[in-house]
C-alpha cells in the first residue's frame, strides 16, 4: 500500500487542493459562500470550474457528473464529457461555472409522490459546495441537490440542508441567550457505523433471491449459526482481510476516513466504521461506501450484501448514526464535561433532546423504517420498535436530582482494579452501554442505532436535526424573554425532565417486560413500515417540517406515498421471485426427489428380498405431503398479490395488502420449503444453503 498520508483524499477537490490552486481572491470568495452560506458568484463558479477541470483531468477523468441522491435511496448521475469540438475539426476541452452549479437531469422516472407527472420531465441539480468534489470511474463528480421544476425537492440531501441551517439558527439563539456570543455556526456531525455481509460471487449468483431481493427467500437454518459467538471481533479470513484492505484503500482515496472494521456477530458479517464528520459530507460519504464496498467485492469475486435481513434466523445488518452537535469554534454542545450537573450549557441541549424524541418519536420512528428493517427491529438481535432513550446512571442520577429541585453532584467512575500486578489500574465511565436502546448516549453523542443498513442516513438526520430544532426554539424564546435567564433555565430542565422523562429508559429493550412497560407510559410500539409511514402526513409533522422550511406540505406528502410505492413494489417482487423460486426449481427437485425415492422403494421390493422399507415409505411420504402444501401455499399466494395488485384503495390500503396478507403467505410458503430442504437430497436441492453461502469464504 502506497503512504496513507500521499493517498488519503487524493481522488478530492479538497480544501488543500482549493487552497493551493485557486487564485486567492476565489478561494476567500468560495469559503464565505461555505462558511456563510450566500449564493455564489457566477464569476467565481467560472473560475472554480476551471481549475477543477484541469485538475480532473489531471486525474485521468474524462466526463464531469452531477452526483445526487434521489428518493430511490440510492446515487444517480448522469455522465458529460468535457469535449467541445472546435471548427477545425479538433477538440477542446471546456468546464464553465454554469455547468458546475447547475444540471438538468430528466426528473420524471424518478419517485416524486405525485410532484410530478410521467410527461412532466424537467428537474434540476444544484451544487452543493459544502461538499468536496471528487473523481469516480474516471468522472468528475459534483456533489449536488436534486429539485423539480416547480421547485420541490426531490432528493435525500435538500431537507438534510435545510434542516441543518434551521438547527444553526436555533442553536445560536440559544447559546446567545446563555451569553455565548463568539459562535457563529453550529453544525450536526456524523459518524454512520455500516454493518454488512460478504459471500461468494458464484454461489450469490445461483441464488435468484439474492440476486432480484438481496436476501434470501428460502433457507433451511444450518447446523451452525452464531450460537458459539465466535466470529464476532474474530480473526478475519484472509479473503476478507484481502477485500477490507482494497476497500479501505479506495475509500482513503476519497477522503472517507474509513477507522475501524472487524467481524459482526453473524457468520459472514463485518462492520465498517469511519471518522466523524459534518452531517451533509457524512451522508454523502456514506453512499459512497456502500457503492464502493459493492464495487470493490466484485473485483475479488465476492459480493456485499446491505439488506437488512439476508439471512433468516441469524443477526440482520443495521448502521449506527452516530449524532452531536458542535461550534464553529470547537465546542461539543454535548459533551458533559467533568461536573455534568453543573454544565447549565449541555443540560439545555440534553434535556432539548430527550424532549424531541419524546414528542416526534413518530417521525424518528419512520425515518429508520423500511421492508428490511421490518425483520430485525424488536427480534431481539436489533433494538426495539419503541424509541426510548438510554442516558446511563449518571445522566439518569442529575435528571432526578433536577426534578427534585436541582443537580448538586455527579457520579465519577472511579478505577477498574484488574487483579493481575502487570497490568495497570484503567479509568472507568460513570456509565455503561447499553446494546438494546435505539437511541444512546454515547458519552458526548448519542448513537440512533435503529437506521437500516441499506438506506441513506440523510432522513433520520434531518428529522433529528429538525425535531431537535424545534424544541431549542422553544428554549431560546423563553431565555430571550426571560428576566432571570438562570431562573428560566432551571424551570426549562425541571419541566422537561418531568413532562419527558418517561421516554428514558436504561434497561434491556429486548424483555417482554419492557414492551409491556413501554405501553404503561405511552410510547408507541410501531412494528411495521406502512404503520409507521402515518407519521410523515400527521399534522404535528407537517406543521414543524413547514415551520423551519426544511419540507413543505406538499413534499412531505410526496414521501409518504414514495414510502408506501416503495412498500408495495418491495414486497410485490418479493412475492414474485418466490413463485417463481417454488414453482421453477424447488417444486420440479423435490418432484424428482420422491420419484426416484419411489423407483428406489419399487426397485428393492421387486428384488423379493424381505427388507425393512419403513424408512423410505416415510421419508416419501412427508415429501409427498409436504409437496402438496408447497404447491397449495404457491397459489394461495399467488392469490393473494393478484388481489393486493389489483387494489382498488388507496396507496395505505394496498400496502397493507402487501404487508397483512401477501407477507404473512409469504411466510407461510417459506415455511414448507425449508422443511423440504431439510429431507431431500443435497445433490438434487436447486440452490445453495445457508451453509454454503455463509461458512464458504
Amino acid at each position: 500500500m502506497s503512504n496513507l498520508g500521499e493517498i488519503f483524499g487524493s481522488n478530492v477537490f479538497n480544501d488543500a487542493v482549493m487552497k493551493e490552486r485557486l487564485p486567492k481572491a476565489t478561494y476567500k470568495a468560495l469559503q464565505k459562500t461555505i462558511a456563510d452560506g450566500l449564493p455564489l458568484d457566477p464569476a467565481v463558479a467560472d473560475v472554480v470550474a476551471s481549475i477543477m477541470k484541469d485538475w480532473a483531468l489531471e486525474k485521468g477523468a474524462t466526463h464531469f457528473t452531477h452526483w445526487f441522491q434521489p428518493m430511490t435511496g440510492i446515487t444517480a448521475e448522469k455522465h458529460d464529457a468535457f469535449i467541445a469540438p472546435t471548427a477545425d475539426g479538433k477538440a477542446i476541452m471546456e468546464f464553465s461555472g454554469k455547468e458546475l452549479i447547475k444540471g438538468e437531469p430528466d426528473a420524471s422516472s424518478f419517485p416524486s409522490g405525485g410532484i410530478r407527472a410521467t410527461f412532466e420531465a424537467r428537474g434540476y441539480t444544484a451544487w452543493d459546495c459544502t461538499s468536496p468534489a471528487f473523481i469516480k470511474d474516471d468522472s468528475l463528480c459534483i456533489p449536488t441537490a436534486f429539485c423539480s421544476y416547480t421547485g420541490e425537492a426531490l432528493d435525500k440531501k435538500t431537507p438534510l440542508l435545510r434542516s441543518m441551517e434551521a438547527l444553526s439558527k436555533q442553536a445560536l439563539r440559544v447559546l446567545k441567550a446563555l451569553g455565548n456570543t463568539t459562535t457563529s455556526k453550529v453544525i450536526t456531525t456524523v459518524g454512520p457505523e455500516q454493518e454488512y455481509f460478504i459471500v461468494d460471487k458464484k454461489t450469490f449468483e445461483q441464488r435468484k433471491d439474492l440476486i432480484f431481493t438481496g436476501r434470501t427467500l428460502f433457507g433451511a437454518k444450518p447446523p451452525k449459526g452464531q450460537e458459539l459467538e465466535d466470529h464476532y471481533f474474530g480473526s478475519i479470513k484472509e479473503r476478507i482481510s484481502a477485500y477490507m484492505k482494497e476497500l479501505d484503500e479506495e475509500l482513503w482515496k476519497l477522503g472517507i476516513a474509513a477507522k475501524t472494521k472487524h467481524n459482526e456477530v453473524a457468520p459472514a458479517q463485518h462492520e465498517l466504521a469511519p471518522i466523524f464528520c459534518t452531517t451533509n459530507i457524512a451522508t454523502d460519504h456514506n453512499q459512497l461506501t456502500m457503492d464502493i464496498m459493492k464495487k470493490v467485492a466484485l473485483r475479488q469475486d465476492l459480493v456485499c450484501l446491505l439488506h437488512e435481513k439476508p439471512f433468516a434466523g441469524i443477526n440482520g445488518s443495521g448502521k449506527h448514526n452516530n449524532w452531536s452537535m458542535a461550534t464553529d469554534d470547537g465546542m461539543n454542545l454535548l459533551e458533559p464535561g467533568s461536573t455534568p450537573h453543573d454544565n447549565k450549557q449541555f443540560l439545555v441541549f440534553l434535556c432539548s433532546v430527550i424532549k424531541a424524541v419524546d414528542e416526534y418519536a413518530g417521525l424518528l420512528r419512520v425515518s429508520a423504517a423500511n421492508p428490511g428493517n421490518d425483520h430485525r427491529l424488536g427480534a431481539n438481535e436489533a433494538p426495539p420498535a419503541i424509541i426510548s432513550i438510554f442516558l446511563g446512571e449518571q445522566l439518569q442520577d442529575i435528571l432526578e436530582q433536577i426534578e427534585k429541585g436541582g443537580a448538586t453532584s455527579s457520579k465519577t467512575g472511579g478505577h477498574m482494579e484488574i487483579g493481575v500486578t502487570t497490568l495497570p489500574s484503567l479509568p472507568k465511565d460513570a456509565t455503561d452501554r447499553n446494546r438494546t436502546s435505539p437511541f444512546a448516549f454515547t458519552g458526548n453523542k448519542f448513537e440512533f442505532r435503529m437506521c437500516p443498513s441499506s438506506a441513506s442516513i440523510a432522513e433520520p438526520n434531518f428529522i433529528l436535526n429538525t425535531i431537535v430544532a424545534e424544541v431549542l426554539s422553544e428554549v431560546a424564546s423563553r431565555l430571550e424573554a426571560a428576566k432571570d435567564v438562570c431562573a428560566e433555565v432551571k424551570a426549562i430542565l425541571t419541566e422537561y425532565v418531568t413532562k419527558h422523562k418517561n421516554v428514558v429508559f436504561n434497561g434491556n429493550g429486548y424483555s417482554d417486560e419492557w414492551v409491556a412497560e413501554a405501553e404503561k407510559r405511552g410510547l408507541p410500539n410501531i412494528k411495521t413500515t406502512v404503520e409507521a409511514t402515518k407519521a410523515l402526513i400527521e399534522e404535528k409533522n407537517l406543521a414543524v417540517m413547514e415551520k423551519h422550511a426544511v419540507l413543505s406540505r406538499v413534499e412531505m406528502e410526496s414521501r409518504y406515498e414514495i414510502a408506501l410505492e416503495t412498500y408495495v413494489k418491495t414486497i410485490n417482487i418479493e412475492a414474485l421471485t418466490m413463485i417463481e423460486m417454488a414453482k421453477r426449481q424447488i417444486l420440479p427437485a423435490v418432484i424428482k426427489f420422491a420419484t426416484t425415492l419411489a423407483a428406489s422403494i419399487n426397485t428393492i421390493k421387486a428384488t423379493g428380498v424381505a427388507a425393512d422399507l419403513t424408512a423410505q415409505t416415510e421419508l416419501l411420504t412427508e415429501v409427498s405431503s409436504l409437496t402438496a402444501s408447497l404447491k397449495k401455499n404457491i397459489a394461495v399466494l399467488e392469490e393473494s398479490v393478484d388481489k393486493a395488485s389489483n387494489a382498488h384503495g388507496d396507496t395505505y390500503e394496498q400496502a397493507s395488502l402487501f404487508r397483512f396478507d401477501v407477507f404473512e403467505k409469504m411466510a407461510e410458503l417459506r415455511t414448507v420449503a425449508d422443511t423440504l430442504e431439510t429431507l431431500v437430497d443435497k445433490d438434487v436441492w436447486p440452490m445453495p444453503t445457508y451453509g454454503d453461502l455463509l461458512f464458504n469464504l
